[in-house]
């Protein structure tokens, strides 16, 4: 299975997903990523940084669709990168696109 691009964030995949996402006390920020798409390895470094800055507040961890498509279809992504917030199992919050920094904490802002 090949490995997600950046390891800074952890991954999950569609067996670890119910677990790691669905289960987790804290909003989490997942990251539906492929390997062979720009803008997502663009927004790789933004998510890693954010990852330690919220660490205790969002848990950030990035999903690879083409090795996970069975919770890719489940929640309809069609568009890479796309980041999805959950809280207490359910998506509360879908983005399309790399985005700055700024940009994504003001986003975050009224989730996290």
């Amino acid at each position: 299975m090949p490995q997600p691009y950046d390891t800074a964030v952890p991954s999950v995949t569609d067996a670890t997903f119910e677990e790691e996402v669905l289960r987790c006390e804290l909003p989490v920020l997942v990251d539906f990523t492929a390997d062979w798409c720009p803008p997502c390895r663009m927004i790789a470094p933004v998510l890693a940084e954010l990852a330690g800055e919220e660490a205790g507040r969002l848990k950030i961890v990035q999903l690879d669709v083409d090795s996970n498509p069975v919770t890719q279809s489940a929640y309809g992504v069609l568009s890479m990168p796309t980041l999805m917030v959950f809280r207490a199992g359910e998506p509360v919050k879908s983005m399309v696109g790399a985005r700055a920094k700024r940009r994504l904490q003001q986003e975050l802002a009224d989730v996290v």
